[in-house]
């Protein structure tokens, strides 16, 4: 009978992983896989989840509950209602929508309103909605998990950025051991950051270089959403490419703090 339940339980698992495309079902927490399957996230992100791959991303990415997460740029909110689940009541989601494009007309959609309105929410009471400052992440305290996703090319993109400073203060707001997740759309190798403003692309090299560069360590690279069909001419909003563009996944650390060794004095007796 207790065999039975738990193969019972195996399989709704592994019909829950094969329902969301999950081809590395083996490598997902269980609680991962529950909150990819949340009945709250909204059908239109469900249909992307194929080509995202979310659950294979945040395994790789080590997310997990309890954890505090400043999600940066994070558009409708399709990794943000994901993180709430995940990290539980004991957790928490800071969101920084990006701020209103200089002289944008008052009718201008708000950056900021879809994620506004999961904060509001009491499905997702744990998110709250932060100010984003092109010049310093700030954070209400140290967080464990700091996430860009789609958006990293675009900080070039910001008049008079400093990412050097800005990946500083990104290192600052981490705890020790806390992990900085770069996914992006690929550029062409070599070609740094020449590509931000009109294809929307960046070198990942130029990343690794930047991030490491204030601080931080290159421990963790995934193909997961690699594209063999993307040549990375095209703008990421071309319909040719769209959805399906060559993107990668960088995980940085902070280093934790060292620990002090403590020496012993060792006493030695002389005998005579």
């Amino acid at each position: 009978m207790r065999q039975s339940i738990w193969l019972a339980a195996g399989l709704s698992l592994a019909a829950v992983l094969t329902s969301y495309g999950l081809e590395a079902a083996e490598h997902v927490p269980s609680y991962v896989a529950k909150a990819v399957a949340d009945p709250g996230r909204p059908d239109p992100d469900k249909q992307l989840d194929a080509l995202r791959k979310p659950a294979e991303t945040l395994a790789f990415a080590g997310v997990k509950p309890g954890q505090r997460i400043a999600e940066l740029w994070p558009g409708r909110g399709y990794f943000t209602r994901i993180f709430s689940k995940i990290v539980g009541p004991k957790g928490h989601v800071y969101a920084y929508p990006p701020p209103r494009r200089p002289n944008a007309p008052p009718d201008a959609p708000n950056p900021g309103a879809a994620v506004t309105a999961i904060a509001t929410d009491p499905a997702y009471s744990n998110v709250s909605v932060e100010t984003f400052s092109p010049d310093k992440l700030t954070v209400p305290e140290p967080v464990d998990v700091v996430w860009t996703s789609r958006n990293y090319h675009d900080f070039h993109n910001i008049p008079n950025a400093d990412l050097g400073a800005f990946n500083k203060s990104v290192f600052d707001a981490l705890k020790p051991g806390g992990i900085y997740i770069v996914l992006d759309h690929a550029a062409v190798a070599g070609s740094g950051t020449r590509d931000t403003s009109t294809l929307h692309r960046i070198d990942p090299e130029a990343v690794k270089s930047e991030v490491t560069a204030a601080g931080f360590v290159l421990v963790g690279q995934s193909d997961l959403l690699h594209s063999v069909d993307d040549q990375h001419t095209a703008p990421v909003f071309d319909n040719a490419v769209k959805g399906k563009t060559d993107q990668f996944i960088l995980k940085f650390r902070k280093p934790a703090r060292k620990k002090r060794q403590v020496r012993k004095a060792s006493t030695v007796e002389n005998s005579t």
